[in-house]
């Protein structure tokens, strides 16, 4: 049997690689060993900062829904408590939503929270 030679299944490997690596900084970007590294650690980040915005974006829109809530007179929690008793099934996005965009509407899930308490 004849010896076959990888050459060009390694290069087009070595090409993927470098090509996932451009604009990295230093030899990040040029030597296929330091580029493998910091591509393998950029997947991993990019996997996780996946998952960590979900996080993000929650507590942002809390946030905004408790200034929302303050501005009202009712604290985030009794809201909260008041929307879930009075059956209203809102979620947070769209209660954030709610809060810029149409303080009025609002104002009214709020009174129908204080009352629902």
């Amino acid at each position: 049997m004849a010896r076959v030679k990888g050459g060009t299944v390694t290069r087009a490997r070595r090409k993927k690689i470098l090509k996932q690596a451009e604009g990295y900084f230093g030899s990040k970007h040029l030597l296929f060993k330091t580029a493998k590294e910091q591509v393998l650690h950029s997947l991993r980040y990019a996997y996780n900062s996946r998952r960590l915005v979900k996080r993000d974006f929650r507590k942002l829109w809390i946030k905004r829904i408790n200034a929302a809530c303050h501005l009202n007179g009712i604290s985030y929690s009794k809201f909260m408590d008041g929307l879930k008793k009075s059956g209203i099934e809102i979620n947070r996005k769209m209660l954030s939503e709610i809060a810029i965009n149409d303080p009025k509407a609002f104002t009214g899930l709020v009174e129908t929270a204080k009352a629902a308490r």
